[in-house]
């Protein structure tokens, strides 16, 4: 039976909402990018038909109600591993999460009908201007949450290789100008759909021809997903430039259990030296997040041995000459008695124990690394999700660490990866990123997600980014944002892969935000030129 379009816009909230969540299964794991054009087609529509400010405003945040709460419904997992509060207070953290940050497409809404409401072509451009701009937004307010920008959709499509020139919040315009150019077509505006379409067309050929063949590939080693207790082997002669990511499959429910650390040591450690004959000695090793559970520095003083046979207990697993790189915890204490604080950290360790590289978490996450307004929420029954009542304390920020090797790591901590023009030391470019996580937090939509957004940082900065996970999705990507090996989520497994080369510094990489910032408002001021003028009242 047909249904009318008046029939359709008398609930538009309604609409909007319904068109947001669906929007959601363009993120992965569904990855189903048109549907994100189409539902940016559809809100235009809506804006277009909204008869007040107050209208467009309520589509654009009822828009982005449905595509968060759908698309960040892995957070309400977390919530199932902490025993302090009970599951169902994951939902209303969802919800409530939510309800803000679709604040942000509310006033993308809001500048697109204020600048375009009686113009089709400048509703289009002023929306996936004000897109741009206020998912930047999002990124940086209130310590920011970065998460899912409609940019990263584009992965897997070639669009993916124009982020080293534009970054990810042009991505983001970019998906916004097609899904109003689908729009515009289906109101028979022509004109403006082809200078769109010639538009994106050069967005795909011009910048970054390398898509298709990038230097950053190399040949890979077999990826291995067997079962963890593989006899152990001796280790054969060291081989340059290779290295070995470990995936141990420990859940987040056994992670902290009392006793389970040496059980996760002795499966690390199986993993880590298998099959050595077959494939060679790795040059590094790479190891999850936190996958040390127990302190690997302690301040407080006669602490110094314990930690030291703690280290000493990872590295039994590699030769000499490895490096492993290990998550793990620092302890501070200011008087040397009492612990005061805590760092979540990645050490690089040599065979002798001894830490040659370390970087202390920057970007902490608000409830799991930390209780914002402790005093008060603590009050009421609240607690962060990790384990433990000590607050964490963050780092410096991103710091490349000169390692033996001879080569330079970058590191990202799990949520830090994250964040657009933020994941590298600016002073001093490295030739890889660490990217260590634990998503065994994050359901089966959260680790996909992450990975998704890891790959399109590797691609802006033409750097191979290095993913362990203790769960999964572990991987290698090369520099242009290609998976060069992975492992799935709930296996044991390792990558052995030759280490990718990194790019020359990409045009995102020299200039960073500004350039989609720059993008965002010459969109924005195009859409509102456009609509004061009454000569392009209904299109070009």
């Amino acid at each position: 039976m047909a249904i009318s379009v008046d029939r359709l816009t008398r609930r538009p909230m309604l609409l909007a909402v319904a068109v947001g969540a669906l929007s959601a299964f363009a993120f992965q794991p569904f990855g189903i990018w048109p549907m994100m054009v189409v539902a940016f087609a559809a809100l235009c529509w809506l804006l277009c038909r909204a008869q007040s400010m107050k209208g467009a405003l309520g589509i654009g945040w009822m828009f982005g109600l449905g595509q968060y709460v759908i698309g960040l419904n892995w957070i309400a997992t977390a919530f199932t591993f902490q025993a302090k509060m009970p599951p169902w207070l994951g939902w209303i953290a969802v919800v409530l999460l939510s309800l803000y940050l679709a604040v942000y497409p509310m006033l993308a809404a809001g500048l697109a009908w204020r600048f375009g409401k009686a113009r089709p072509l400048a509703l289009v451009l002023a929306l996936a201007g004000g897109w741009a701009i206020t998912e930047w937004l999002r990124a940086t307010m209130f310590t920011g949450f970065a998460w899912n920008p409609v940019g990263v959709t584009l992965i897997d499509t070639p669009w993916r290789a124009t982020s080293a020139l534009i970054g990810t919040y042009s991505l983001s315009a970019l998906v916004v100008l097609i899904g109003g150019m689908l729009w515009l077509t289906a109101r028979r505006e022509w004109k403006a759909p082809a200078v769109l379409a010639v538009l994106l067309i050069l967005a795909l050929v011009l910048p970054y021809p390398n898509f298709a063949e990038s230097p950053g590939t190399l040949r890979t080693m077999p990826v291995r997903n067997d079962p963890p207790h593989a006899p152990l082997t001796p280790h054969s002669a060291l081989q340059t430039g290779r290295l070995r990511i470990v995936q141990p499959n420990i859940g987040q429910a056994d992670k902290w259990r009392d006793g389970f650390d040496r059980i996760a040591a002795n499966r690390l450690t199986a993993l880590t030296t298998r099959n050595y004959p077959e494939v060679g000695v790795a040059g590094t090793v790479f190891w999850p997040e936190a996958a040390v559970t127990n302190p690997l520095i302690d301040e407080r003083a006669g602490a110094e041995r314990l930690v030291y046979l703690e280290r000493l207990r990872a590295t039994r697993s590699i030769a000499a000459g490895q490096l492993l790189a290990t998550g793990g915890l620092a302890l501070t204490s200011s008087d040397g008695m009492d612990v005061d604080g805590a760092t979540n950290s990645v050490f690089v360790l040599n065979k002798a124990g001894a830490i040659v590289g370390r970087y202390d978490k920057a970007h902490l996450v608000p409830y799991g690394e930390y209780l914002p307004m402790r005093p008060v929420l603590s009050a009421v029954g609240l607690s962060r999700l990790a384990p433990g009542d000590l607050d964490f304390r963050a780092g410096p920020g991103p710091r490349t660490l000169a390692l033996p090797d001879g080569l330079k790591m970058g590191v990202q901590i799990c949520y830090e990866i994250i964040f657009s023009g933020h994941v590298v030391d600016p002073e001093v470019r490295p030739d890889y990123i660490f990217n260590p996580s634990n998503d065994a937090w994050f359901g089966s939509w959260g680790p996909p997600q992450h990975l998704a957004q890891a790959r399109l940082r590797a691609a802006e900065e033409g750097l191979p980014v290095i993913r362990a996970t203790p769960t999964g999705i572990s991987a290698m990507i090369d520099s242009s944002g290609r998976l060069v090996g992975s492992v799935g989520a709930g296996k044991a497994g390792t990558i052995d892969v030759l280490f990718p080369s990194k790019q020359p510094p990409t045009p995102f990489a020299r200039l960073g935000n500004v350039i989609p910032l720059t993008l965002g408002f010459i969109l924005l001021l195009a859409g509102i030129v456009l609509g004061r003028s009454r000569r392009y009242s209904t299109g070009i």
